[in-house]
């Protein structure tokens, strides 16, 4: 489902990443792991189709995700990625759900009512719908951009740094809902991040130095 071949980034002489072949079935978790400076961020960039690499494939659902221009990339991001950054970023101006509307509107995707409301409720914040992102707690923001990524059922789920200003607990239960709501989607799903307490969580990642 995600495919990488030969990737590389080089933004400078002295600055050139180099990354090993990822492969990455539906329903299937992907950690990759490493400090800071060893090229998360620019995997992760290239893996959402914001930053196309010097070198090599990314393949998602068969398509070549660079082969594309870039209006039709944006499209295909929209309805096939989703994206859970560490701290979340919404437009504040609208309400929660309206947040989710956006997200269906601007993949031009259909405005399923339904599916907005369904995902509200399986991650437990649909007494916050109506409320204005700004006043949601740390872990309801959270919540909200899973939701955000998941509400056009996407291919792959992309999760930055997700856990690492997290205590134990709340670290378990942001994994636990990434990975139902992955499998619910029948998604793969990859988290780049340098917190290693998810290597005892997850049998298959990869290492980045």
């Amino acid at each position: 489902m995600l495919e990488t071949k030969n990737l590389s980034h080089q933004y400078n002489k002295s600055q050139k990443f180099n990354f090993p072949d990822i492969s990455c079935q539906p329903s299937e978790t992907l950690l990759v792991l490493g400090s800071s400076g060893v090229g998360k961020t620019t995997l992760l960039h290239i893996l959402a189709g914001i930053l196309k690499p010097t070198e090599g494939k990314v393949i998602i659902d068969n398509t070549t995700l660079y082969s594309q221009g870039s209006n039709a990339l944006d499209t295909f991001r929209g309805q096939n990625i989703g994206l859970v950054f560490q701290k979340p970023h919404f437009v504040q101006a609208v309400s929660a759900r309206e947040n989710l509307v956006l997200a269906q509107s601007m993949a031009e995707q259909k405005v399923d009512k339904q599916r907005i409301d369904q995902l509200l409720s399986s991650l437990n914040i649909s007494t916050r719908a109506s409320a204005k992102t700004h006043t949601m707690s740390q872990g309801e923001q959270q919540r909200l951009s899973i939701a955000r990524a998941l509400v056009n059922n996407p291919k792959l789920i992309l999760a930055d740094e997700p856990t690492s200003a997290l205590d134990d607990k709340n670290c378990n239960e942001v994994v636990e809902l990434l990975l139902k709501q992955a499998e619910t989607v029948n998604a793969a799903l990859v988290i780049v991040t340098h917190d290693s307490r998810l290597k005892n969580i997850f049998s298959n990642h990869i290492e980045l130095h």
